[in-house]
């Protein structure tokens, strides 16, 4: 039998400003369908933590099409495995910087080489390319940032470093 791995799913745009209901309830027990084990669910903005046989990329394909049955649209859902958050969370390079303000922005597929010349910074916020994720500090705080970044970005969600931590933490119980 295949050995299990941890896995945390990030869903786009799922309980964020009005649009895409979903109910953690919900997505636990789309999880559990699927056939992923001890499924946990953290916050109402789509992150879910769970273990399966399967690779990353077929997680990913089985819970967008669970969640397109359900939601009756596509879902986006980006998937670490608990090696990779776990080093996206030691990689953060803003350890000094309130938490609150410190965002990760994680990409589907790996950031483009010049993916730093797209960026547009008017309120001083400091950007970071990682492998497949962007690290951003807001000195202001998100809700009033005007930071643009490329579009080359492609689909990505953004998870703030404490949901980050938290995340790591119940990959690793």
């Amino acid at each position: 039998m295949a050995r299990s791995t941890a896995f945390v799913a990030l869903l786009r745009a799922v309980n964020v400003g009005g649009t895409g209901k979903l109910a953690m309830k919900d997505l636990s027990g789309l999880c559990t369908t699927i056939g992923f084990a001890d499924v946990q669910t953290y916050i109402q903005s789509g992150n879910v933590v769970f273990k399966s046989a399967l690779t990353a990329d077929k997680v990913r394909a089985a819970l967008e099409r669970a969640l397109a049955n359900h939601m009756g649209k596509p879902v986006d859902v980006i998937v670490r495995d608990a090696a990779e958050l776990r080093r996206v969370l030691d990689g953060n390079p803003f350890p000094k910087e309130q938490p609150s303000k410190v965002a990760v922005v994680f990409c589907a597929t790996p950031l483009a080489k010049d993916f730093a010349k797209g960026v547009v910074a008017p309120g001083g916020e400091r950007v970071v390319a990682g492998r497949q994720e962007i690290y951003i500090h807001y000195p202001d705080g998100m809700g009033r940032s005007k930071l643009k970044l490329p579009k080359s970005t492609g689909v990505a969600t953004v998870r703030n470093i404490n949901t980050v931590g938290k995340l790591v933490a119940m990959t690793e119980l």
